[in-house]
């Protein structure tokens, strides 16, 4: 159950129907499903590799077949093939995490550690590269499966980030160029287990994002798909709230390397394919900075400006 639509005209969602899921339209507040006829395409990824927004603009304002929004299950917007994400990616975020690691092992002030952070950040951004890893897309679900925390750890931790739907094929695309490859964007919240992201049997390995980031359901996704034509991806409010008290306030105006060249950054390596997702980083605020972690019957509800929210209930694995 979703608390909030998106502010375009129409966006896509997938909802659940009697032993299926199903594409649909969504108008304000509400919903009809969409044909492969009507698609234009045998599957959302293949109407993704060449968006025609003209079509659904015309099925959001057609007759008949219309549901509430809320009479429907909604389950992730996307099926993606790959999922792309970017670390250290929201500067004031990076800078508060290098100044308190400055501060505790130098003698420098606090104010003297966060300036030096700074200046490293903008350098990373003229000189540097984006830093990605990659998840399992299995993981991506709807905001209606419940997050169930596996019983190994008792610091599983959110990240809400804005999450790129790529459109046409990206491969090997300029920084002028990678918006072209936009499909639309949805939410994603990339759930951390945080004392597994670094190996204890073998520091000289470094991070194991696999065992940290790829439980069951650890990347809660949409529920809607807005299209890229309605969406200021460089200006977004990205708003996280844990039992209605606000962890994370912050914007994508913040991030160190802007969407075009997370895009670009990427598919340097592999083709961005269609449907595609990509996640761009995480603001500040996550539970490592508040020292509070998920617990059984916590409800987290996650808002980025104009593409609704999604509301994910934890339960113990």
């Amino acid at each position: 159950m979703t608390s909030t639509g998106p502010s375009a005209p129409y966006a896509l969602a997938r909802f659940r129907t009697e032993g299926a899921v199903a594409l649909g339209v969504v108008a304000a507040d509400r919903i009809r499903a969409i044909s492969a006829d009507e698609l234009g395409a045998a599957d959302l990824n293949a109407f993704l590799a060449d968006p025609d927004w003209d079509r659904i603009a015309a099925l959001a304002e057609s007759e008949g077949g219309w549901m509430p929004l809320a009479a429907v299950t909604l389950t992730a917007p996307v099926q993606p093939r790959q999922v792309l994400q970017a670390g250290a990616n929201y500067r004031q975020h990076v800078i508060e995490l290098v100044a308190a690691g400055l501060t505790n092992n130098t003698d420098r002030t606090p104010e003297q550690a966060r300036d030096m952070a700074a200046e490293m950040m903008d350098q990373r951004a003229l000189n540097g590269e984006p830093y990605f890893f990659i998840g399992l897309p299995t993981c991506v679900v709807g905001d209606d499966v419940p997050l169930a925390l596996p019983p190994y750890s008792k610091v599983h931790d959110w990240e809400l980030e804005l999450a790129v739907v790529i459109g046409r094929e990206a491969f090997r695309v300029t920084r002028e160029d990678a918006l072209d490859h936009v499909a639309g964007y949805t939410i994603v919240n990339d759930i951390t287990t945080r004392d597994l992201v670094f190996r204890k049997d073998m520091k000289e390995i470094g991070t194991d994002w696999y065992r940290a980031k790829n439980a069951p359901g650890f990347l809660p996704t949409g529920p809607f798909l807005v299209p890229a034509p309605f969406v200021e991806g460089g200006n977004l409010n990205v708003r996280l709230e844990l039992n209605g008290d606000v962890m994370q306030n912050g914007s994508t105006d913040d991030l160190l390397f802007d969407i075009a060249a997370l895009i670009s950054g990427a598919s340097q390596t592999m083709p961005l394919l269609p449907g595609d997702i990509l996640l761009t980083g995480s603001p500040a605020g996550n539970g490592q900075h508040w020292k509070r972690f998920l617990q059984d019957g916590d409800v987290m509800t996650g808002t980025i400006g104009g593409l609704g929210t999604q509301v994910v209930r934890c339960v113990a694995g």
